[in-house]
């Protein structure tokens, strides 16, 4: 009892620390950014910043889950390409359809991915980055086979679908609202609910947590499908968001979702950090990219500072764990 209560104030005062400097990262990144260029700060910047952040934050809450865990999930590009060329081709063939059956589709084409990962990785007994790396490809060549080299254009597309990723409640863009939503309901399922205590168990310590009786075949199906179907709702918000969609949509995507999650304070090694550090993470790299493009700087500078960035990340996870394991060998050598 009294190393859980030493490890957990240590770890968790820390992943405070590194979303504060998230937030104080944020600010002087736009303040700067402004000073160079006002018009950084228009309603219109601000607005594509938070509907760019919104998809990414979506995908990043459900990788959060899954690197909690002690896994990966790389295929999550591939699964926001799949799911938003699905659901546009079913939207151009059935323009009457109302949006609440493009989200159900958009989250159930995500789900059977998400679960197929975690039966491979599961009962397949292969690491997590083996089995999404492979499913990355598998899912690619699924929507590459089925567009055929052809594309779903915006004109294709019923106004309502379009319309949805411009609309907004009380001022709010439906995207953000929808990200807000997802990234606080997932911070709380993690935070106050015993599944969520029981998936950080199974990341600080997978042996722990079966000799626990805690039921680890089942949260990490669970771990996998809700980041396979939110990468799938980030499908369908990504062919609202843009309109045309081909084969190729969301090439890319995956390493900036693992980039945000892990810049957000999530450790790579499993059982510490917070969904809502996450979501800040997803938007601090959009912002990152929304600045470097209105001062007028090489994009590459982009890749070379997210890369940095989770260099830096894992750095200071490492750091902390072995600082900790030296101070509890410490206190154990004096009791």
């Amino acid at each position: 009892m009294t190393t859980m209560t030493v490890k957990a104030p240590a770890i968790g005062s820390f992943f405070k620390a590194r979303e504060l400097g998230i937030v104080l990262a944020l600010v002087a990144l736009v303040g700067y950014t402004a000073i160079g260029n006002p018009r950084f700060l228009s309603g219109q910047s601000i607005r594509d910043i938070l509907l760019n952040t919104a998809i990414l934050a979506v995908m990043a809450a459900g990788q959060a889950v899954v690197v909690i865990t002690r896994n990966i999930d790389l295929s999550v590009g591939s699964v926001l390409g799949l799911s938003a060329f699905a659901v546009a081709t079913m939207m151009s063939a059935n323009p009457d359809l109302p949006m609440i059956v493009a989200l159900l589709a958009g989250l159930a084409v995500g789900a059977v991915c998400g679960l197929l990962n975690g039966v491979l990785v599961r009962y397949g007994r292969v690491p997590a980055l083996v089995v999404t790396l492979g499913t990355l490809y598998i899912y690619r060549g699924l929507a590459y086979s089925w567009a055929g080299g052809s594309q779903v254009n915006a004109d294709e597309l019923p106004r309502h679908f379009l319309s949805f990723a411009n609309d907004s409640l009380l001022g709010i863009p439906w995207l953000v609202l929808i990200a807000i939503v997802v990234v606080g309901g997932v911070s709380l399922m993690m935070r106050n609910y015993r599944v969520g205590r029981e998936l950080y168990a199974m990341g600080s310590s997978p042996p722990a947590a079966e000799l626990a009786g805690i039921k680890v075949a089942r949260n990490l199906l669970g771990a996998f499908l809700l980041s396979g179907a939110l990468a799938g709702l980030a499908g369908v918000l990504f062919a609202a968001r843009f309109g045309t969609v081909d084969a190729a949509a969301g090439t890319g995507y995956e390493l900036n979702v693992v980039a945000a999650v892990v810049v957000g304070g999530v450790a790579v090694f499993g059982g510490s950090g917070s969904v809502w550090g996450a979501g800040l993470g997803a938007l601090l790299l959009t912002v990152i990219g929304s600045a470097l493009a209105v001062l007028d700087i090489n994009q590459f500078w982009q890749q070379a500072i997210v890369g940095a960035l989770i260099v830096l990340a894992i750095g200071a996870d490492r750091l902390v764990a072995v600082r900790l394991a030296r101070s509890l060998r410490k206190r154990d050598s004096h009791v």
